[in-house]
């Protein structure tokens, strides 16, 4: 029997971990396992690797390595952010929008739920880019304590925020901005020396690195405290015994990806330009959804495809596409047990285009043309069975 082939177009999801980072997480694994807190030779050893790693992970931002807040993943640092500028200060109101990752979306409704917090939400066009003028006038006619929280880069339909603009606006307004940019760091260069920004969470498997770390960017002096209760960890800011090994692994997926940003950027963006070419050319009848066929307007790493498919066959695309030896996906990995759709998705597609299948395909610099010939042929398949 053939060994199926295995295809991996759900980078967007979760990477696949650098040989080189594997063996840097093995190296501090096996000969580091003092407590960073602890003050003999042992803990500080560790945590020398743990500060020499935060310094190098904040001159890829252009911050302070005191802005530097490891945390399990961006998620947590979504929730660390966006929970403590409510309760320590003193936010009363949030502008947002529909097609956040759910991390914003659930924290900013429980808050809205529990402590009456007002939200807004900026009005989006057709292809799901924010309102410029709708979101200034959201800032303009409140004088509420305000805290905006727009992720960078759309991680279902890839689209882009121009993150400058809304971050100068931002501050034009007195209002505090969040973003989560889990999509775009590692992918793409963020000074935040250049951009006013307060707050921003990044999590390490988005970019060749471990699961279940990440980091909060806390700007200096910004009056939040810890939402998790212990030690004096992390500035005071998350308290527990940091996982020196996974910081290591982080800093080191970071390092990779800004040394190889050039090459593999244009590696990626041909793999996309290619899939998309032939998508078009072998099935004329699919769309793409949001931004992702501009290569101005959104990521080089995903395009998500409406397939010409009826209703009836689209619960089943996903699984015919797994039996081939495909992984891509619906959506956000987050919700992929959901039956109600992506919410995304319903912000910007018809009821009728909901009916059908949208699948996700997420690039690395993994992927090769010969596996996008195997996806597009398989597509056609399914389409004409």
């Amino acid at each position: 029997m053939p060994i199926m082939r295995k295809i991996y177009f759900d980078n967007a999801a979760t990477t696949q971990v650098r040989k080189e980072v594997v063996d840097k997480i093995a190296e501090i694994l096996s000969t580091e396992f003092g407590n960073p807190s602890s003050t003999h030779s042992i803990g500080r050893s560790s945590k020398s690797i743990l500060e020499n790693c935060r310094k190098e992970i904040a001159t890829h931002f252009k911050v302070s390595p005191a802005e530097i807040i490891f945390t399990s993943g961006g998620t947590e640092a979504d929730n660390l952010i966006i929970n403590s500028c409510v309760r320590d200060l003193r936010v009363e109101r949030i502008i947002t929008s529909k097609i956040e990752h759910h991390a914003v979306l659930h924290t900013i409704q429980d808050l809205s739920n529990e402590l009456n917090i007002q939200i807004d939400y900026v009005q989006l066009d057709q292809n799901g880019m924010i309102n410029y003028d709708h979101f200034e006038k959201l800032l303009k006619n409140s004088s509420s304590k305000t805290l905006v929280s727009l992720m960078h880069v759309n991680n279902e339909i890839g689209n882009i925020l121009n993150i400058e603009k809304v971050a100068t606006i931002c501050k034009n307004n007195d209002a505090l901005f969040h973003s989560d940019t889990v999509q775009s760091a590692g992918h793409y260069s963020l000074d935040f020396s250049k951009i006013p920004i307060d707050f921003a969470a990044v999590a390490a498997h988005k970019f060749h690195g471990p699961k279940g770390i990440g980091f909060a960017f806390i700007r200096k002096n910004s009056g939040l405290k810890s939402s998790i209760k212990g030690g004096a960890q992390e500035r005071g800011l998350r308290a527990g015994t940091e996982a020196v090994y996974a910081v290591a692994g982080l800093n080191e997926a970071l390092k990779l990806s800004y040394q190889h940003l050039a090459e593999e950027t244009n590696y990626i963006k041909s793999i996309k330009k290619y899939f998309k070419d032939t998508l078009l050319k072998e099935i004329p009848t699919a769309k793409l959804n949001g931004c992702c066929g501009d290569d101005d307007m959104s990521t080089y790493t995903l395009l998500n495809v409406l397939l010409p498919i009826s209703p009836q066959k689209a619960s089943l695309v996903l699984f015919q596409l797994d039996l081939k030896g495909i992984a891509c996906s619906k959506g956000s990995a987050c919700q992929s047990g959901s039956i109600s759709g992506s919410h995304v998705l319903s912000e910007i597609l018809s009821k009728e285009d909901m009916l059908k299948p949208s699948v996700r395909f997420s690039f690395s610099t993994y992927n090769t043309r010969e596996e996008v010939d195997f996806v597009i042929q398989t597509l056609k398949e399914l389409i004409n069975s």
